[in-house]
């Protein structure tokens, strides 16, 4: 039991919640994690690693996000979404066009600070944790990318316009403080008041599968091992002894030219042996693992 499933979180839960509840379907003492977390409000894609799938995540965790997010306009929250205290900014005061208008501001490498609310530590503490003291903090700004910033609709409602944003974006990016600081720029204000993954790497969520189905069908739904790593170069050993090698941990030989950078490994029958560094010496390629595979 090793692989991925591509859960559709649903609203009102923790990606952790998730989790909890998936571990009553698998054996005592089976590894199971999450790759990028939602907030609880949010919905979409969340990818679960199974067993060894969980050695594959901290190569996954620089993919890039996709976000549909509805964001409200004329107010601000405490928390920058729709589940804080909402405060009035200037109610319906800007238009469509003032907003395609800031929009370019906020593609490329932009600098968040990241919320009160939020996993970040602050002197051993996190943030969402002294947020609920009431206490506020400095935060140093951290570089995110915004690949993508798309106004998908406008609705120009009498008090408070709503749109709704496509966003692609690399790891680390918060949404809801991409909200904040749109209504900042415009001068009226703007929290998160909906969010959906709907692609982490290469999970995306017309594939995903809501929690309730995935706790009844788990075992036919789990995707293969290498499922994410599809894009890698890959490299199949045919001798005995090159995988009995890799198995060992040892660095080996290969015959075949590779780029530079990581590969996946297989063994004769197609299964994944390994992830493995490309080691170029002379006119020599060589394979040094870094995680091997002990699939039974």
């Amino acid at each position: 039991m090793h692989g991925f499933l591509n859960i559709n979180k649903p609203s009102g839960i923790t990606s952790f919640d998730v989790i909890r509840r998936l571990k009553k379907c698998f054996p005592k003492g089976t590894r199971i994690g999450h790759l990028g977390t939602l907030d609880p409000m949010a919905t979409g894609v969340l990818p679960v690693a199974v067993g060894q799938a969980t050695r594959i995540i901290p190569y996954l965790e620089k993919g890039e996000k996709e976000y549909i997010a509805s964001m409200t306009l004329g107010a601000v929250s405490d928390t920058q979404d729709a589940w804080g205290n909402i405060i009035d900014g200037q109610p319906g005061s800007v238009s469509r066009e003032q907003l395609e208008g800031v929009l370019p501001l906020f593609r490329g490498t932009i600098w968040q600070e990241p919320p009160m609310f939020s996993a970040v530590h602050y002197e051993g503490v996190r943030l969402y944790e002294l947020a609920r003291q009431g206490k506020t903090v400095s935060r140093e700004k951290r570089p995110v990318e915004i690949k993508s910033l798309e106004l998908l609709e406008f609705e120009d409602r009498d008090r408070y316009p709503v749109a709704k944003l496509k966003v692609v974006c690399s790891r680390g990016t918060y949404i809801r403080t991409l909200c904040h600081d749109i209504g900042q720029e415009l001068g009226t204000g703007a929290y998160l008041s909906a969010l959906t993954r709907t692609r982490s790497g290469e999970f995306t969520l017309s594939q995903a599968t809501d929690l309730d189905e995935a706790l009844d069908s788990w075992s036919s739904l789990l995707m293969p091992l290498d499922y994410p790593l599809q894009d890698w170069p890959l490299v199949v050993l045919t001798t005995p002894q090159d995988v009995r090698g890799m198995e060992n941990g040892q660095t080996i030989t290969v015959n075949t030219r590779l780029p530079a950078g990581l590969v996946r490994v297989y063994r004769p029958d197609n299964t994944l042996l390994a992830i493995a560094q490309v080691q170029r010496r002379g006119d020599k390629d060589y394979l040094k693992p870094e995680r091997v595979f002990h699939i039974q």
